[in-house]
């Protein structure tokens, strides 16, 4: 199925967060996480944007915010930032403190084959994270499904569902420091694409763009880029 990207940019919203009745963000997406949703967060295409905004913040905040996000251009260079971002970061300062502000492109991952060397992760074989992703294991009914590479038996490089819906989900990837630079992190992005859309799910991607190293597994693998995200916390 073809999917707009104002569309893909509206799964990945509902991917990355819990939304409340009235579509605003109540926390990560995550069964742990370590920090709250960000106050505001746009994803922007050559299409049109898409804005959310976190079920706490003052109603007149909110309307502000949303009058910015509105007027805000289309993303004719995505590399661009957005045009109202000094009025975003003043709104949001002046109603508390920012602690993070997060940028980076957006993409979905086409049909990929798994390559050879990568091993999903079942019940029979779950050892394989106890060495080096405990957090996974922990967590592995949420993240399914997790595809790994193995050394010295051991998984060093994983790829799981960070964040999932009925929809889509969003990939985590880690490499051990030591073993990386060696293609194993696109290795096992390909075979959770393939394990995912087995499962009826669209396979999203997105990064920030001081993680150069992440941008460049999206490229080997074709990934196509619909958006940019940008958030403040």
């Amino acid at each position: 199925m073809n999917y707009s990207d104002i569309e893909l940019a509206g799964m990945q919203a509902d991917a990355l967060y819990v939304h409340d009745a009235s579509g605003r963000l109540l926390r990560v997406n995550e069964p742990d996480p370590d920090g709250p949703a960000p106050r505001f967060f746009l994803s922007r295409t050559t299409a049109g944007n898409l804005w959310r905004t976190r079920f706490d913040l003052p109603a007149s905040l909110v309307t502000a915010l949303e009058r910015l996000a509105a007027d805000e251009r289309l993303a004719g260079d995505l590399r661009e930032p957005p045009y109202h971002i000094a009025e975003y970061r003043e709104l949001l300062e002046q109603h508390a403190p920012i602690s993070k502000v997060y940028a980076g492109p957006s993409y979905y991952l086409p049909e990929l084959n798994a390559p050879s060397g990568t091993v999903m992760i079942t019940a029979e074989n779950v050892s394989l994270l106890q060495a080096h992703f405990p957090y996974t294991l922990s967590h592995l009914t949420e993240h399914q499904p997790v595809v790994v590479m193995v050394a010295d038996g051991v998984a060093i490089a994983t790829c799981s569902s960070a964040r999932i819906t009925a929809q889509a989900a969003e990939a985590g990837v880690h490499t051990m420091e030591s073993y990386r630079r060696r293609g194993y992190a696109a290795g096992t992005v390909s075979g959770w694409a393939a394990a995912l859309r087995a499962t009826g799910r669209l396979p999203l991607y997105s990064t920030w763009w001081e993680n150069i190293a992440s941008q460049a597994v999206a490229m080997k693998l074709g990934a196509v880029q619909y958006g940019v995200w940008f958030s403040i916390t």
